[in-house]
């Protein structure tokens, strides 16, 4: 016994869901299937939910639908049935649903104020439209009121308010005066979203009486006016500046509400003086980019299309000079429900399963109730194949009699939305939609696709058939597809023949014949080849086609996959393409294209166009000049023109120039005339009246231009009248009572015959007058005297000569002459809108007192004085020019803080008019520039002096100095950045507390009321200690030198060995090491380790003539290292040199020296011994290394040290100066300072045994560096 399976609820909505998509069936968008198949009602078009209406105009409520057969319409008012009948006023249109209430005739739209619901029904179903509320728009008068005149201290706010009456749709606010002027608005003064007008603090110029706020009612067309407000202001001195207060909105928070999908508003407008600057953001995030907008200077903030995600804190600040203040609006986002997935229109078979899904989302969430044709689902008839799971409808085996048209609502407190969806059961018998007797043509071996479009009710099945009788097709050779179109994958001539489609369901069956042909496909069998032609040669590609004889073919070449050159070199022919006189620009890929109706084939080849051989030499030159000149074929206007070429000279000639010369009028001056292809011996050449013709001929190819042929004959042709008009007429006045007109007399050969003369006609344009003409010769310019001003005048010149005259000039538009306008732009207004820039606005001139062709607006400007300085100076005025009828420009490049005056003209071509009255404005305070100078003096251990000089443009109020500073190691690294606040009445700071012997990086502005200004950066360093030595000193607790550092690495190397000296500042008893290898080589570095803490080492074992690259550490110092240097070994020696040391005159010289050294070593140990000043033992425990002894520098002897001296100060310190540079006599030498270069000769212990040769100019060393103590090489020279 089979047992029942069970589905969950869930499991069956998504099974049946796919049924649906499986089983629903698609109807073909064919026209004609479309009007046979019964269809339940569509609503097409409907009035919008809510529709304000003009109450003078008749109501008209639109419904639209459409469905098979045609559906009929009823209405609802509020909830009930509405009798259009029993209603005169209303009439509904034929065919449709749309009502139309007749109000013109009577009828008053108050009383059709309602709810009003349309619904269309036929045999199939029920549509329903949306609840259309009716309201007609209401427009009334403002209330009476007493307004009192406000009384206004000069700096303080005022609130002007409009209160507008309350209309439908809610008017719209402007504010104007009593000239129907708009009133200017700005960030002091500006309008808010309720009306009212705002001022952040009244000026003396806001003193008026006819503030007026109007209300437009858009819908019926009316403004409405508010009595006039009187505002006078009146001043106080001082006038006291205030901190920003907020006039809207109030308090320190507030809520808003918005709708998803909806505009965002928010506004803060604050009083204050001077005028605050209304700044937004959001409270934990940003504002939305792309959808926020700033408007009414800023006071407002727009986010359009807001969503969800908007919903937060939004804060406004306010902000002046004095202070700021700020107000929060907590925004939250609803959402009216919208569609996440709309019920779509169901087609069903009988007995198949479907759903209608109806999903909306909102805030808060929406619900969702189903209706069938129009009736809640809940009472409506009950269909057993139906049942409703929430948003989701489920069908189960449905009938004909489940067709009906649902409705799904989904509605919150915001609103709601309503959708209709049918639910279509058809039985339909198989239909077939394509053409009977269709024919199919296909190429062999290509794929074939024979089509069967069908519909039925339920899904036929589709079979194929080949011929009338013929069996099934079935197998791998075909494909089926879905839509009943049959693919053969490979068609074969014997594919060709009478296929039949057989289509039926349960109500029946219906066939369909096609026929199919099988086409021979088109094939080049002579393809174009690869060619290799020399210049001005010629080439031909074949390209022969094969085809089949039903179809026809075209043949396109391409070169480059382009098309060909329009040349007529270029021949193309049946079979072929030629190419005449190859030129190099032939290069290229010639592709050879045939085409048919149903395929295309193509062929390549490429050609290359090389010179001709060099042997034997070929002569190229110009041609050889054309001769045996013949004229023929005499007539009026025309000549025919023969002659022979001459030789071409190897290169072909390519066209012939023909000139000719007018020995009446221009005897001696030959002029062009045409020009025809090289391969012409003849031209038809254009004559005109009254010339005495001669012709030559000049012959060109690829070198140049050939000399002129010899002149042909003279002929003179018969005078006749001008055949054309003087150029270039022209009618402008040069005074303000004349007209100039003006043309370009015709040339000689134009004149056509004797007796040239222009007739000179001229009348004033819309008067009416008659024209007035003059005859004058030999002139291109007559003067109209005793003219109005600027006045149009239609103006035409005419040839004429002995013979008559020449055909109807065309007429010109002139104007008699300009005058000076006579009036000044009024209303000039000036908006500051930065510290650099402002706009100027002006109402433009009349055009009559122009007196002339506007050319537009000039303004000038000048600074009366910086309001900083308080000094004037030389003005100096600038001129903007604003072409056109322009009435506001852009003044760049101003100063901050400071006082204009500007006044604007008009300008025509004549020149300039008055100047309007003088206008001042006021730029505000800007960022000011750097300070002048930054001299940073009198380093000491722990302090440096810092002057500096005030900006050269402050650009306002000084208000403070900010000064930073941080330290630079070795490694130019920086250090943790100090920030000091200085006064801006000081010059001059002392910096304490600073670390000795380190380097410092100043930053240093000035800042006013706006903000901070470019800054100024210096460098200096303090000093190491009082001497300018790094000693170490017990008990002295000075703070040691923050960055430890090898520096100065020199090298002097000979053949197989080098000497490494350095300079070290740092913590003592460091342990140093060596490190080196050999320059560009990847191997590891070799170390050798220093023994004691010397600050000399020498590297052994070395190659000679070899690069070497080399570096100094410290061990314990986390490890850092000075930078690389690199050296080079000497050569080695060659054999046959001669060897120095063996030389008696130099042995004999070292031993005098080695003599003169031991008796001096004698007397000084003689001299320390006796003195007592020198505790061996002390200074040897002081010092490990007895080779490194300090000297004094004024007798280069070794220095005494006794008890008393160990802490003073040397006579001369190495204290770096404030410019950074290192003096040449405060540094030590080096052992490259000594000997010749590489080859001086050393020890192998690194002693120095050449000859003193002086020291060498050294670059400057850096400011940061100190002296070092003398190696015991300098210290051996020194002594000697």
């Amino acid at each position: 016994m089979m047992k029942k399976m069970s589905i969950p609820t869930s499991k069956a909505s998504l099974v049946l869901f796919l049924c649906q998509i499986i089983s629903a069936l698609d109807v073909p968008l064919d026209s004609k299937l479309l009007e046979e198949l019964s269809q339940p009602p569509t609503i097409t078009q409907q009035s919008p939910k809510d529709y304000i209406v003009d109450p003078r105009e008749n109501i008209v409520i639109q419904c639209e639908a459409k469905g098979k057969p045609p559906p009929s319409f009823s209405w609802t008012r509020n909830g009930t049935h509405f009798d259009i009948d029993k209603d005169a006023q209303v009439t509904m249109k034929p065919n449709s649903g749309t009502l139309v209430v007749n109000i013109m005739n009577g009828g008053k739209a108050e009383a059709y104020e309602g709810v009003y619901q349309c619904t269309a029904r036929n045999e199939r179903g029920a549509a329903i439209s949306n609840n259309i509320v009716i309201r007609p728009s209401r427009s009334p008068l403002w209330t009476k009121e007493k307004l009192e005149p406000n009384h206004v201290r000069e700096g303080d706010s005022l609130v002007l308010h409009c209160r507008p009456p309350v209309g439908l749709p809610p008017p719209i606010i402007f504010w104007m005066d009593n000239a129907f002027q708009r009133l200017p608005q700005s960030e002091r003064v500006s309008q808010g979203l309720n009306g009212d007008l705002y001022f952040a603090n009244v000026q003396p110029e806001d003193t008026r009486e006819d503030y007026i706020c109007y209300a437009r009612f858009n819908h019926t067309q009316t403004i409405q006016q508010k009595q006039p407000i009187s505002v006078k202001v009146f001043s106080t001195k001082p006038v006291t500046e205030r901190p920003p207060v907020l006039l809207t909105p109030t308090g320190s928070t507030s809520t808003k509400v918005e709708l998803r999908g909806n505009v965002l508003l928010l506004e803060c407008i604050a009083a204050g003086l001077p005028t605050p600057v209304i700044r937004w953001i959001k409270e934990g995030g940003e504002l939305p980019a792309n959808r926020t907008f700033f408007e009414n200077f800023k006071k407002t903030l727009k986010i359009i299309d807001v969503s969800e995600a908007d919903s937060g804190n939004y804060k406004c600040i306010a902000r002046n000079t004095l202070g700021s203040v700020h107000h929060v609006i907590s925004v939250t986002v609803k959402a009216a429900p919208y569609w996440i997935t709309a019920p779509r229109n169901l087609v069903l078979s009988p007995g198949e399963d479907g759903t209608l899904i109806c999903r909306a989302n909102g805030n808060p969430k929406p619900s969702i109730s189903w209706l069938a044709n129009g009736v809640p689902i809940a009472i409506a008839p009950e269909d057993p194949s139906r049942k409703v799971d929430g948003d989701t409808i489920i069908f189960s085996h449905v009938q004909e009699r489940s067709s009906a048209v649902y409705q799904c609502n989904a509605s919150n407190e915001y609103g709601y939305l309503l959708a209709n969806a049918f639910v279509n059961v058809l039985a339909e018998p198989p239909r077939i939609l394509t053409p009977a007797n269709k024919l199919y043509q296909v190429i062999a071996d290509s794929p074939a696709l024979l089509d069967c479009a069908y519909f039925g009710s339920p899904k036929p099945e589709i079979e194929w058939f080949k011929g009338v009788k013929g069996s099934i097709l079935r197998g791998n050779e075909y494909v089926f597809h879905d839509n009943g179109t049959l693919e053969i994958p490979v068609a074969q001539k014997d594919s060709a023949g009478t296929y039949t489609c057989v289509a039926r369901n349960e109500l029946g069956k219906i066939q369909n014949e096609v026929q199919l042909e099988i086409k021979d496909p088109t094939m080049i069998i002579k393809q174009p080849e690869y060619k290799v032609i020399q210049r001005y040669g010629q080439v031909s590609f074949e390209c022969i086609i094969k085809h089949d004889s039903t179809l026809l073919p075209t043949v396109i070449w391409l070169k480059d996959n382009d098309e060909l050159p329009d040349d007529e070199r270029f021949l193309v022919g049946k079979d072929n393409l030629t190419i005449m006189n190859v030129t190099d620009k032939d290069d290229g890929t010639y592709t050879c294209i045939v085409n048919t109706t149903l395929d295309s084939v193509s062929a390549s080849a490429v050609l290359t166009v090389v010179a001709a051989p060099p042997t034997p030499a070929i002569i190229y030159a110009r041609p050889n000049p054309p001769f045996d000149l013949e004229l023929t074929g005499q007539l009026e206007r025309s000549i025919e023109l023969s002659w022979i070429p001459g030789d071409e000279n190897n290169s072909p000639i390519t066209n012939f120039v023909i000139e000719y010369e007018d020995a009446l009028h221009e005897p001696g001056v030959w002029h062009y005339q045409t020009e025809v292809s090289g391969t012409q011996t003849t031209a038809q050449l254009k004559l005109s009246p009254y010339v005495n013709y001669s012709f030559r001929v000049i012959a060109v190819n690829k070198i140049g231009r050939s000399q002129p042929s010899e002149p042909s004959e003279q002929y003179l042709t018969k005078s006749a009248s001008p055949d054309e008009n003087p150029a270039n007429v022209q009618g402008i006045g040069s005074e303000p009572d004349n007209l100039v007109i003006t043309w370009e007399p015709l040339k000689g050969f134009q004149s056509n015959g004797p007796g040239l003369q222009y007739k000179v006609s001229w009348r004033q344009k819309d008067v009416d007058d008659e024209w007035t003409s003059v005859i004058v010769a030999n002139v291109s310019k007559y003067i109209v005297s005793g003219t109005p001003t600027f006045v149009p005048y239609e103006v035409k010149v005419q040839a004429l000569n002995d013979l008559g005259y020449a055909p109807e000039p065309s007429e010109v538009i002139g104007h008699s002459g300009e005058d000076l306008p006579m009036v000044a732009p009024g209303n000039v207004q000036v908006h500051v809108i930065n510290s650099t820039l402002a706009k100027v606005h002006w109402d433009p001139v009349p055009l009559k007192t122009v007196r002339g062709h506007l050319q537009g607006y000039k303004v000038y400007y000048w600074k009366v004085q910086s309001l900083s300085r308080r000094s004037r100076r030389h003005v100096e005025k600038k001129i903007l020019t604003f072409r056109g009828n322009k009435t506001f420009g852009m003044l760049p490049g101003l100063e901050p803080y400071s006082s204009y005056k500007l006044n604007v003209r008009v300008v025509n071509g004549k020149g300039e008019g008055p100047a309007s009255p003088d206008k001042v404005f006021k730029t505000p305070e800007g960022v000011p520039s750097s300070p002048s100078f930054l001299k940073i003096t009198n380093p000491t251990l722990d302090s440096l002096t810092l002057e500096w000089g005030s900006p050269t443009h402050p650009n306002g109020v000084l208000t403070s100095y900010t000064l930073k500073f941080q330290p630079i190691n070795n490694t130019h690294e920086l250090g943790p950045l100090v920030e000091i606040r200085i006064p801006a009445n000081e010059s001059s700071l002392i910096l304490k507390n600073l670390n000795y012997s380190t380097r410092y990086k100043f930053y240093f502005n000035a800042q006013t009321s706006v903000g901070s200004g470019s800054q100024i950066t210096e460098e200096a360093v303090t000093i190491m200690d009082e001497a300018g030595i790094l000693r170490p000193a017990v008990g002295v607790g000075k703070v040691q030198s923050l960055y430890p550092r090898i520096r100065n690495v020199t090298t002097a190397a000979a053949e197989t060995y080098a000497n490494i000296s350095w300079e070290y500042e740092g913590p003592d008893h460091a342990n140093f090491y060596v490190e080196y290898g050999v320059a560009g080589s990847k191997e590891d570095w070799k170390k050798e380790i220093v023994n004691g803490s010397r600050s000399f080492f020498v590297l052994k074992g070395l190659t000679p003539g070899t690069a070497y690259k080399v570096r100094v550490g410290a061990e314990g110092l986390s490890g850092f290292r000075s930078s690389e240097d690199v050296f080079e070994t000497g050569p080695a020696m060659a054999s046959r040199q001669v060897d120095i040391a063996t030389q008696g005159w130099f042995i004999g010289l070292m031993c005098a020296v080695a003599l003169l050294i031991l008796i001096l070593l004698i007397v000084c140990f003689i001299r320390r011994n006796k003195g007592g000043k020198y505790p061996v033992k002390e200074k040897e425990d002081a010092h490990a290394d007895p080779e490194i002894q300090p000297m004094k520098e004024d007798d280069g002897t070794f220095g005494e040290y006794s008890d008393a001296e160990d802490h003073k100060p040397l006579k001369k310190g190495s204290r770096t100066p404030s410019d950074r540079t290192v003096k040449k006599e405060d540094s030590d030498d080096s052992l490259v300072d000594y000997g010749e270069g590489v080859n001086g000769q050393f020890n192998e212990d690194g002693s120095f045994i050449g000859q003193y040769s002086g020291k060498k100019e050294k670059e400057p060393a850096e400011g940061n560096e100190s002296s070092e103590a003398p190696s015991p090489v300098n210290a051996m020279n020194s002594f000697v």
